[in-house]
Formats: structure tokens, sequence, C-alpha cells
């Protein structure tokens, strides 16, 4: 039989066509949301008042400014709630009030066209209310976590820093008295000591759960009765070595503040609690994205996974991590440096489908930049997902131009490509004949004794079928695969060959 040699898909056959959303005000810090009704009307923010909003899944937007008498202060955290209300929660800073006194939740019930003038919790005398998220459950209640500074920036020993939480039961019209939920405070200073960084997340059964960055690493949190009582003690569930306030060359600022997501969908991983964050635990020049999860409702985590997939040495940093609740997927996106040895920066995205075990890495920025750090850069991106629609978006800065932008990525992208840059591993591999009737081969090349796992994805990226899942030594290999036994339909198929649970190759074939 004459062997047909599949060529391999390479890193860039998949562009993920990049979106401008705006350039306007200086962009930065944005937000997206999409609506789980439509998933063609998408919403975004950026600081200090812009929003936008799309009607086309995000391939064209329409730009406006954000007022309220309580003042529009950035921050800008965006969400659908399950009937297709928005929301836009911000900082404030009114004329007849005090600087960021507040935080403020403004609703839109035409898509993002226009919002009322909001409703607001928090407000504390002279205390600064600041880095807050909003949050929904299954019966459509509203959630918020942020800090509450004493006196934000001081370097006072009495002036403490707080988590708050507060919760809306009736779309956004008003909001219950703040809880505190830390038991240990924090200092003013906006760094390392400070506790910051909570973004809310609700279970299956409407569980609320948080975490934030504090001295003592990442602290969890839940409530089990809607937000009435909480854990009666701080719980740690991973350091942060060196702190969560840290340094990335040519940024004014860098932060690997946590975000908090649990799995609601009907997976196999349905429950399981994420929490996601950037340290330099390997040093100050290889700045990581990490992932810790719980499958027990919070009780014990696991230890910390690396999500970028590069060598070391490089710098990661500015992760947002969302779940796609139809099939629980999970995805991120962050600043990368793999590719560069100077300042030069490019977006990737990390997908992982097996429930955080292992990840796909894919660079989705059509242009590298290199930021200023005389330009506030921003301390955030934002993705997110619903029903294979994903769309991340954030900052950048090319040729002076502060921009936010947007990627058209299809969960499709993440089977044909794993980009790396390390040669360890790398492998030839052929699969024969193509088109494939009752059985094919595939062979490859290992340089070191591995774990070798061949899966095969339809079209749409479901798995179908693993065809092996085992450690194999040096060597060259060549495995049969019975395509009769596995009662394909004619149509195009994926195989995919991962080692060391790191996707090496991917292949179509037809069957």
């Amino acid at each position: 039989m004459k062997k047909i040699i599949l060529s391999l898909l390479g890193p860039f056959l998949f562009s993920q066509q990049n979106v401008v959303i705006s350039t306007s005000s200086s962009p930065n810090e944005p937000s997206i949301t999409i609506n789980e009704n439509n998933t063609n009307q998408i919403a975004a923010g950026a600081n200090l008042n812009n929003y936008y909003y799309s009607t086309d899944a995000g391939l064209t937007w329409n730009t406006r400014k954000l007022t309220s008498s309580y003042g529009v202060w950035g921050d800008p955290s965006l969400l659908f709630d399950r009937l297709g209300n928005l929301f836009f929660a911000h900082l404030s800073n009114p004329s007849s009030g005090n600087w960021i006194d507040r935080i403020v939740v403004q609703k839109s019930t035409d898509n993002g066209v226009t919002y009322n003038n909001g409703s607001f919790t928090g407000l504390n005398g002279l205390k600064n209310q600041d880095k807050q998220w909003i949050g929904k459950d299954k019966n459509n209640n509203l959630y918020l976590t942020w800090t509450q500074f004493d006196e934000y920036g001081s370097s006072d020993p009495t002036k403490k820093s707080s988590i708050l939480f507060s919760k809306s039961a009736n779309n956004g019209t008003s909001w219950s008295p703040p809880i505190k939920l830390n038991q240990i405070d924090g200092d003013c200073i906006d760094e390392s000591n400070t506790v910051e960084g909570a973004v809310p997340a609700t279970g299956p059964n409407n569980e609320i759960y948080t975490s934030w960055a504090s001295s003592q690493g990442i602290i969890f949190d839940k409530s089990t009765d809607g937000g009435t009582t909480w854990l009666p003690n701080d719980k740690i569930i991973a350091t942060i070595p060196g702190g969560w306030s840290f340094n990335v060359p040519g940024l004014d600022r860098a932060n690997g503040l946590p975000i908090t997501a649990c799995d609601i969908s009907n997976s196999a991983y349905n429950g399981t609690i994420y929490v996601n964050w950037s340290d330099q635990r390997n040093g100050t020049t290889d700045t990581d994205i990490w992932l810790v999860k719980s499958t027990d409702g919070g009780e014990n985590w696991s230890n910390p996974i690396r999500v970028n997939n590069d060598t070391a040495g490089k710098q990661q940093f500015l992760t947002w991590m969302a779940i796609d609740q139809t099939n629980g997927n999970l995805y991120f996106v962050f600043y990368d440096r793999r590719n560069y040895t100077d300042n030069k920066t490019d977006v990737y995205m990390a997908k992982s489908s097996d429930g955080g075990q292992t990840f796909t890495n894919k660079k989705i920025s059509q242009n590298a930049f290199t930021p200023n750090d005389q330009i506030f850069f921003g301390d955030y991106t934002n993705i997110a997902v619903h029903n294979g629609v994903i769309r991340p978006i954030w900052g950048d800065q090319v040729n002076g131009v502060s921009r936010v932008l947007t990627a058209l990525v299809k969960d499709s992208d993440f089977l044909a490509v794993d980009e790396i840059s390390d040669n360890k591993n790398e492998v030839n591999m052929e699969l024969y004949p193509n088109p494939v009737q009752d059985e094919a081969y595939l062979s490859y090349k290992l340089h070191e004794n591995s774990k070798v796992k061949i899966e095969i994805f339809d079209a749409s990226g479901k798995l179908l079928k693993t065809v092996l899942d085992k450690n194999q030594a040096y060597g060259k290999y060549v495995e049969k695969i019975d395509i009769a036994k596995l009662s394909l339909t004619k149509g195009n198929y994926i195989l995919q060959l991962k080692i060391n649970n790191t996707i090496k190759k991917s292949v179509k074939f037809i069957k």
C-alpha cells in the first residue's frame, strides 16, 4: 500500500481575526460579557467611562460614554443576567461625595445601548471602595465582592483593607448591607500586603465562592446560604511566592490577583471550583500562570498547575479565566513574551477540556507590541465564553496608541495547535492511509520515556475515543487504529497526539 502522508498542522495555520474595539480615550482594563440568550449580543467596557456593544458577536462595535450622578471612575465589570438584563459595575467619583466612595451598578435593558443612573453599595463615610467584580447565580441574584480601604494608599499601620460582599435580589435595584469576609486584614498601600482581587462565583446549588490575594497567599471563602454566613476563618489555598504585586519590565505596575470560577455545566467536572492567578515563584524573569482546583466544595485543593507551556525564563502575566457553562471547557487569556528576548508582548489563550489537567496554548494577537511604562497599562484582561462563542478582551499599545481589542476565537482553533518554544520531544508523525477506511496507522518517535495519549475528535471538537493512554519508552512506534470498531460515520475527524499531557501534533483525516 502506498503511504499518503498528511501534512502536519503548523502553529500559524489558524488565524483569529482581531477586532479593534476602540482607540479613543486611552482605554485599558477592559471587561466583556456575552448574552447567553443571544450570543450575537456582546457588551464591553474600559477605563474610565467607555462602553461598547455589538450585535454581531463582536465583529463590529458601537462606542459610547457612561454617565451617572454617582460618577464613573473605572474598574468596569460587566454581566448579562439570565433574563438578558445587562449590568455595568464600576467605581464612583460623585460631585457631592468622595472619590471611589461606593460601588455603582448601572443597568441596561436594551443590550448595552443605554444604561440607567444606577444603584450603589458600600458607602461608608470617607473609606474607599475599590476593585469590585460582579457575579450571578441560577436564581438571578447578583453578587458583588470588592476591597474596602480605610484610606487608599495610606502607609499608616492603623489603616486597614477588607474584603466586602453585597447582594441584590431585585435585579440591581438595591443592595444588601455589605458583609466583611476576611478575618485577617491587609494594609492600604495597594501592594502585596493588601487584601484584594475578590471575584464571586456560584456553584451548582447556588453556593457562593470567592478568593482573594493577601500577605498569607490566596484566601478562599464560601457561603451556602445565599451570602448570609461565610467560613469562620480565612482558608489559605495557595501561596504566592514573592507576593501578588510584582514587577514586569515595561509595565508601570503588575499583579497576580486571583480569578475564581465554578463549573455549573452538566460536564464531568460539574461543581469543580477553579482559582487562576500569576506569580513569580520561579524568579522575577519567569512570571507564570497558575491554576488550583477543588472537587469537594473548597475543602481540599490541588497543587498549583502551570497553565502556560513554554520553557522557563519568559514572562506571562495579567491572566483571566472563564468557563463555558454549556460543556465545562476552561479558557484563559494572558499576555505572553515566550517568543522574544525583550519586552515585546503577544496575547495568548489556553484551553483545558479535561478539568484543568492539561492545557493547549494558542497565540491570538495579530500584532506584537512593546508597552511603555510611562503609560498606565491597566491591571487585568478579561474573557467571556458561552456555547462555543469565545471572546477574550485585552488592551495593548501599538505605535504609542492605547487600544482595546477582542478576537473572534473558535473552539476548533485549539484542536490543531499547541504552541511551545522548546524542542524537547518534538515528533515527526505520519497517519496513513488517508482517507481512512477500516484501519489506519500512526507512526511517531519519542526522545525519552513519556506518557502518550492518542485521541480522536469530531470536526466540532467533541472527544469521541481515546485510542491509547500509556507510558512508552524512547523509540519509534507504529500504532494501529481500528477505525471499523469505532463505528465512525463518513466525515472529517481530527487525531491528536499528546505527550506528557501536552498536545504535540494534530492531523485531520477523512473517513
